[in-house]
């Protein structure tokens, strides 16, 4: 068992970023392998930020339905566990990250207006 939410966000991630690295890209995939499916598959192939946070709420559903049905003396159960607080914790990371960017945007539409606002175009 692995980390498949983290795995998959990473591949997403790297597409919106632009990132081109095939090495990663193919190890991603095979550690994924019969899991490439559903909320992870769709993490992986996202191209925004709100596909990612959409896909990534989705996989953190489907791992605490996991978890639930885990029982506790499982000895995978505390692992299930710990895979549910690092996806949580990568979920607010991500949400963080489109509101810087939703943040930097709005600063760029506010500098344009006021640059019009001090430089009026004559026409």
């Amino acid at each position: 068992m692995s980390c498949d939410e983290i795995e998959a966000l990473r591949l997403g991630l790297m597409n919106v970023l632009g990132t081109e690295d095939p090495a990663v890209r193919k190890h991603a995939e095979a550690e994924l392998g019969d899991e490439l499916s559903g909320p992870l598959q769709a993490l992986t192939i996202a191209e925004t930020l709100a596909e990612i946070e959409r896909h990534l709420d989705a996989a953190l559903v489907d791992l605490e339905a996991e978890l639930a049905e885990t029982p506790s003396d499982d000895p995978e159960f505390n692992y299930l566990r710990g895979r549910v607080v690092a996806v949580r914790d990568a979920e607010r990371a991500v949400h963080r990250l489109t509101t810087q960017t939703e943040s930097v945007l709005e600063g760029l539409g506010e500098a344009h207006h006021m640059l019009h606002e001090t430089f009026p175009i004559e026409e």
